[in-house]
C-alpha cells in the first residue's frame, strides 16, 4: 500500500501563499499602468474635481442664479451636425457675450477627445458648425460655460442612433 504520509499538504500550502503573492504583484503592476483620465463631469482629472467638489457646486449655484443654459441641437451625427446651446438670463433675454467651451468624448475613451472653440453666437444661441465624429454611438458632450464673472459645467449624453439627449 502506497501513502503520501501527508507531504503533499506543505507544498500546497506553500504553492498557494506563492500563488495568491503572485496575483497580489500583478495586480498592482496592472492598475499602476492604465492612465488617469479625466472626470466625465468637470473636464478635470477625477482627483481635482473632488478637492474642488464644494467650489463646484456653489459656482454651479451662482451661475443658475443669473443665467440659463439648453442644449438645443436637434440630434448628433457621425458624419457632420451643429452642436447648439442657448444661453439666457433669467428674463430670457439672449446672452450673446458667454465664454464655451466644449469638449466630445466617448465614454471611458478619451482617444476621440475633440475640443469645441469659437461658436458662431446668434441671438444668444451658440452654433459649433461641421462636428463630424469618428464613431457612431454614444458621446458625452461636456461644457464649460462662462459669463462675466460665473461659471457653470453643463454635460450631456447623446448619442448618434437616437435624437434624445440627456443631462447628467
Amino acid at each position: 500500500m502506497n501513502k503520501s504520509k501527508g507531504r503533499i499538504w506543505p507544498y500546497a500550502i506553500g504553492g498557494s501563499i506563492v500563488m495568491v503573492f503572485g496575483f497580489c504583484v500583478a495586480t498592482i503592476m496592472v492598475t499602476g499602468s492604465v492612465p488617469v483620465e479625466k472626470s466625465d463631469a468637470y473636464m478635470m482629472a477625477y482627483q481635482e474635481a473632488d478637492a474642488q467638489a464644494n467650489a463646484l457646486i456653489e459656482a454651479r449655484i451662482a451661475f443658475d442664479k443669473k443665467y440659463k443654459i439648453e442644449y438645443v441641437t436637434d440630434g448628433i451625427s457621425a458624419d457632420s451636425c451643429d452642436i447648439k446651446y442657448k444661453v439666457t438670463d433669467l428674463n430670457s433675454s439672449a446672452v450673446n457675450n458667454a465664454l464655451i467651451n466644449i469638449v466630445l468624448t466617448r465614454p471611458d475613451v478619451h482617444m476621440y477627445d475633440q475640443n469645441l472653440n469659437n461658436p458662431i453666437v446668434q441671438d444668444g444661441i451658440y452654433t459649433f458648425t461641421n462636428v463630424k465624429l469618428p464613431e457612431k454611438g454614444r458621446w458625452d458632450i461636456m461644457a464649460k460655460v462662462s459669463v462675466a464673472d460665473v461659471t457653470r459645467y453643463f454635460n450631456i449624453k447623446a448619442d448618434t442612433r437616437i435624437k434624445e439627449a440627456v443631462e447628467y
